[in-house]
């Protein structure tokens, strides 16, 4: 590969978290790859002014100080498809191309939300426990559910949400949609019933988030929302934390029986205060944002992400850009 910066001043490619071995050996090309020895915005701002990329991994937030700090960056790249921590408006006024990766970790992220469904109505953990404490006799006393004949909702019907209504559709269940991005008949051309936010949670029986976090989805799932779900329902945050309106509404829903099960890999802010309530609650299954970094999944995310970084600092267009204005 050619070496795009040889007529500069040495350069550095700039990591919040530890890339796989594709990406440092490509962006090597630009100049020494690493990762930065901190998350906040002090250590970022602190050694980002000799970067040339940045690679963004974790939810360490991109500020406009930040940006202000790295008057030779030219492109930054985002592992996956949220970019809700970065401050985009900033990096387009600065002609600054923030690469991202839609789709590339998809399958990854669904097939995470039916083991997650499965765990909890098949009641895994709660088995193994039982077990290995020497109560074979619980058998007799705690009963599976089944997704079999059950209503699926899902929230965000775009290539995660579609995907995993494709992998649910098996197991013999009716999929709900909300997305206001996607029109009714767009949504039943992908092969489910559209439905308000407030009817999918009446009527679902599983719930999987899967919306982007923007300001109109920031605390969509809350107290007043969780009055109406389904009694019994088990909800799947896979989404971004800020989605959900806190621990307590969902503690309490736990508490009383609306909910028989909550699963959630993100978190606002992550890591999570984990010394509240509902981490105390065997119903709760959690994972440190850990569902989509699959071997398979990260290989993807890496490889997309790289390939479009490069493009920019070769001149090139990239497949998928948030702000493709600046290009």
């Amino acid at each position: 590969m050619t070496h795009a910066m040889t007529d500069r001043a040495p350069m550095t490619v700039l990591c919040t978290n530890p890339v796989d071995d594709y990406c440092a050996a490509t962006l090597a090309a630009y100049g020494p790859v690493r990762v930065a020895s901190g998350q906040s915005e002090d250590v970022v701002s602190a050694e980002i002014a000799d970067a040339v990329a940045l690679v963004v991994r974790g939810s360490t937030a991109i500020t406009d100080r930040i940006l202000s700090a790295a008057p030779n960056l030219k492109v930054i790249g985002r592992t996956g498809v949220g970019y809700d921590s970065i401050d985009i408006d900033a990096c387009t006024a600065r002609g600054i191309p923030v690469v991202y990766t839609p789709g590339a970790g998809a399958r990854a992220v669904s097939e995470a939300t039916m083991a997650l469904f499965l765990a909890m109505c098949k009641k895994v953990g709660f088995w193994d426990q039982q077990l290995k404490a020497g109560n074979w006799k619980s058998r007799y006393d705690h009963q599976n559910e089944d997704l079999d004949e059950t209503t699926v909702g899902i929230v965000g019907f775009g290539r995660i949400g579609q995907m995993t209504a494709s992998m649910a559709r098996p197991f013999n269940v009716r999929i709900l949609a909300f997305d206001p991005g996607l029109s009714d008949d767009a949504i039943r051309a992908a092969g489910a019933e559209p439905a308000t936010l407030e009817d999918l949670f009446a009527r679902s029986d599983f719930i999987a988030l899967h919306c982007p976090l923007i300001e109109a989805t920031r605390g969509i799932v809350n107290t007043e929302l969780l009055k109406g779900v389904k009694r019994g329902a088990y909800l799947v945050n896979l989404a971004r934390g800020g989605v959900i309106d806190g621990f307590d509404c969902l503690a309490d829903a736990l508490d009383d029986g609306r909910l028989a099960g909550v699963a959630l890999d993100v978190f606002d802010p992550a890591p999570p205060d984990v010394s509240h309530r509902i981490f105390s609650d065997p119903r709760l299954l959690s994972s440190p944002h850990s569902a989509a970094t699959s071997r398979g999944g990260m290989t993807r995310i890496f490889r997309s992400m790289t390939d479009d970084m490069v493009a920019i600092l070769e001149g090139r267009k990239p497949e998928f850009v948030v702000n493709p204005e600046v290009l």
